[in-house]
């Protein structure tokens, strides 16, 4: 498990092994029935039409778990209050990115270079403030952009230093992937990249636009990969040969190679993280955890940590009646988000 490459065999993927899939991106946090994808909220009329409700499912994302794991509060912001958060400049260069690489492989393979990649990124800027027309009052003029495009960019020619993609072929990008686990808790995200060798081997590829970790917070960073890892086994029955994180901001890898105990492990620290979620939305104990990442928050105006005082939270509706209500069999498939709060 660490960032150097020769340590871990990695996985040799040709072109044209598998079928290609893709899963578009739509904005994080609602479904097409109007309920959050990856923990608790659908904020609508109570089943008796008189005030706004909580309907709680036993759904978790990485994402989600470890918005728990840096800070309960922030949790509940996101998930039960549904707070809105302002995009960000390192967040929206994040999703372009991301957003370039995943269509980088609809290029044949002698055309995935980087001028190509480059030319793909205002394209793709216009899409993203399409659908969120908001990006396009981050930047105060069109010099500002230029750096920021060019910022993007710099990333993009990295990544071509760390793998090469004409000898790629995805076998899906952009993947929605979700299990239930013997416990009854759904798990789900979206894998930047799922590759599959000749052999059947299975790596899940995630790009980072931010800098690796330091040693010690490694496991933090692996704690995803694991998380999408055990969604694939307990789906497909096949424990993942590698995970791969590849660091944009500084052009580092990180490989992983898992087994059975590992994600053993990381399941049931799954479950422990539901129990603990649940303990705090039943008693309405959502601690603040103050942290560096405090830096980057957008609620600090409701913390008690910097003297805010959180909204009221609303009461719960079991999730069964408001389905039943609905006519539907609760939460979709989660969404991709547009621009987080944070870089990615």
């Amino acid at each position: 498990m660490s960032k150097a490459a020769a340590q871990v065999p990695d996985v040799n993927v040709a072109e044209g092994v598998a079928p290609e899939g893709t899963s578009p991106g739509v904005p994080e946090g609602t479904a097409p029935d109007g309920t959050a994808p990856d923990g608790t909220a659908l904020d609508g009329t109570a089943l008796d039409g008189t005030a706004p409700r909580v309907t709680v499912h036993r759904s978790l994302s990485p994402s989600r778990a470890g918005d728990f794991m840096t800070c309960p509060l922030l949790y509940r912001f996101r998930v039960i209050d549904r707070l809105p958060e302002p995009p960000s400049p390192a967040a929206a260069r994040g999703t372009l990115v991301h957003a370039v690489l995943e269509r980088l492989f609809d290029e044949p393979p002698a055309g995935r270079t980087p001028a190509i990649a480059r030319s793909l990124l205002l394209p793709q800027w216009e899409r993203l403030t399409e659908q969120e027309p908001e990006l396009a009052g981050l930047f105060a003029d069109e010099a500002g952009r230029a750096v920021w495009l060019d910022e993007a960019a710099s990333m993009l020619d990295r990544y071509f230093t760390l793998e090469d993609p004409t000898r790629l072929q995805p076998a899906h990008r952009e993947m929605s992937v979700q299990a239930v686990l013997e416990s009854g808790l759904t798990v789900r995200g979206y894998i930047d990249r799922l590759d599959v060798a000749p052999t059947g081997e299975v790596r899940v590829v995630d790009y980072k636009t931010g800098t690796a970790p330091r040693e010690e917070y490694e496991a933090r960073a692996l704690f995803q990969m694991k998380f999408y890892a055990l969604v694939v086994w307990r789906t497909t029955g096949t424990i993942p040969r590698q995970l791969q994180l590849i660091y944009l901001g500084n052009g580092e890898i990180m490989r992983c190679v898992p087994d059975e105990d590992d994600l053993l492990a990381t399941e049931r620290k799954v479950n422990a993280l539901w129990q603990a979620i649940e303990r705090a939305r039943a008693a309405g104990d959502w601690r603040p955890r103050r942290s560096r990442l405090c830096d980057w928050c957008a609620h600090q105006a409701l913390c008690p940590e910097f003297g805010g005082t959180p909204p009221p939270l609303p009461p719960l509706v079991p999730a069964q009646a408001q389905a039943q209500a609905q006519g539907d069999g609760g939460p979709d498939a989660p969404a991709r988000p547009v621009a987080a709060a944070a870089p990615r």
